[in-house]
């Protein structure tokens, strides 16, 4: 039995609500001036914390808003209202900024909270859907939400009002992500569980270096090559040239498309395959995972200005969680 339009919780309730919902964030976008410049200027000009405060729905954005401005370069925490007012103001420091969520701009909550701003001269930046709210008023830059409606039926139930309040919230941690120049390296040092900081992974962090490496001269037989490739276990061997320049490899392939009775007198030049592919130590481990991929092979070597430094393997990517 399939549910209809007319049904309860058929589809068109749920679409009507995304589509309230992303017309609210369109005239968010729409409604951007340079109040949101000067908002950025000040997160971006503290020195210690951004203090993100908010109460019921409004802490609960402020909450992921605090996360994600500290997960993507900018030291941010959230602080409850209601215990800062038994104790908890002494977690704002004159460093800090503050910015406060309150859709009506009249949370009893943060009234101490901002007489507290005020007091001690620290930035407040006010997030509320009312321009003429305390809050507004009495922030040092007043971010105002457009007035749309909201998707629950009554008008009630913070909805869309919240989802613009996160979407403003992404909005800014991300803008100061690119004006501070935020890497992807960044990021990992605040990423390092998990599977997000496993795909950032440097080859470098895993390839293996020094005396793992299988290396080998151009002039050297086929018994020496044989050898070092049993000896070092990579089903490989480098082919350096008298400047250590990495000039070709020669794999398990090369010897099955050599094999006959003159293989063992043959040198490692002469059955190599020139040009390898290879890949940079600073190159994230998931693109050596996508080039062996692409090539059917399994191990890359590493090199820097054409020397290799490290050789790393599927399988060293795979135990690291990288895939």
């Amino acid at each position: 039995m399939s549910l209809t339009d007319n049904a309860p919780g058929g589809l068109s309730l749920g679409q009507r609500v995304l589509r309230l919902e992303a017309k609210g964030l369109e005239a968010l976008a729409a409604s951007l001036d340079d109040a949101f410049v000067h908002a950025l200027e000040l997160m971006e000009r503290m020195t210690d914390r951004v203090i993100v405060t908010g109460m019921g729905k409004s802490g609960h954005v402020a909450c992921k808003i605090a996360a994600t401005l500290a997960s993507t370069g900018t030291p941010a925490m959230f602080v409850h209202p209601a215990e800062a007012s038994h104790g908890d103001l002494g977690m704002i420091t004159s460093d800090d900024v503050v910015v406060a969520l309150s859709n009506s701009g009249e949370t009893t909550e943060l009234a101490d909270l901002i007489n507290y701003t005020r007091r001690f001269c620290i930035p407040l930046i006010g997030i509320t859907g009312r321009a003429d709210s305390t809050l507004a008023h009495e922030s040092d830059v007043a971010l105002v939400l457009p007035s749309t409606p909201e998707a629950c039926p009554m008008g009630l139930a913070p909805t869309t009002s919240t989802t613009v309040m996160l979407g403003l919230g992404d909005a800014l941690a991300v803008a100061l992500l690119e004006r501070k120049a935020f890497t992807a390296d960044d990021f990992r040092q605040f990423h390092p569980g998990g599977k997000l900081g496993r795909r950032l992974l440097r080859v470098s962090s895993l390839m293996h270096s020094g005396d793992e490496l299988p290396l080998i001269d151009p002039d050297a037989t086929m018994p020496e090559a044989l050898i070092r490739m049993t000896a070092k276990r990579f089903g490989c061997v480098g082919v350096v040239d008298s400047e250590n320049r990495l000039t070709g490899v020669v794999t398990d392939g090369d010897l099955r498309r050599h094999m006959s009775a003159d293989l063992l007198n043959l040198s490692a030049g002469e059955v190599m395959t020139v040009d390898p592919k290879t890949i940079r130590p600073d190159a994230l481990a998931v693109e050596a995972i996508s080039t062996m991929n692409e090539l059917g092979i399994t191990n890359l070597f590493v090199v820097d200005d054409k020397r290799p430094v490290g050789i790393i393997h599927v399988h060293d990517c795979l135990r690291a969680g990288v895939v």
